[in-house]
């Protein structure tokens, strides 16, 4: 079985000024190189809000399609609702990538009586110390779990 791939994408303050942009373009990115349903973790519920928004508005030829993770998507149809989810948490029976722009690696999100599969993970990294420091934490958590660790500087 292979390793786990996480990559860490360390944003100069030009992309962080533009987060939400590149978040999209890392989405498509992701959606046309693979076929599995990803998901966007956020921490709050302002962050969903603008990520709904922008991904809808992304080109003015296209648009990603998503759906926000909410009450009535079920566990068990999360991953046929929408090729991309936006949530604050992970669902239960969710199988695919992860865009992490949380403060918390994403096994945090998954609980032990979950069949969450998560086949690769995306950090999104901003450059302020905080975030930086919470990179490094999550970097060194990952790494004592013997993943595949890379990091791209934007």
């Amino acid at each position: 079985m292979s390793k786990l791939k996480v990559s860490f994408y360390v944003l100069s303050a030009n992309k962080a000024q533009d987060f939400l942009g590149f978040i999209c373009q890392l989405t498509q990115t992701a959606l046309n190189k693979s076929s599995q349903s990803l998901i966007i973790l956020t921490d709050n519920e302002e962050r969903l809000i603008e990520l709904d928004e922008v991904l809808w508005a992304n080109d003015a030829a296209s648009f990603i399609p998503h759906q926000r993770l909410s009450a009535e998507v079920s566990a068990s149809n999360a991953n046929s609702v929408a090729p991309v989810l936006l949530s604050q948490q992970l669902p239960p029976n969710f199988s695919g990538i992860v865009i992490n722009t949380t403060a918390r690696p994403v096994n945090d999100f998954i609980a032990a009586t979950s069949n969450v599969l998560v086949s690769r993970i995306l950090e999104i990294i901003l450059p302020d110390d905080t975030s930086v420091a919470q990179g490094r934490q999550k970097y060194k958590y990952y790494q004592q779990l013997d993943y595949e660790l890379t990091h791209f500087k934007v």
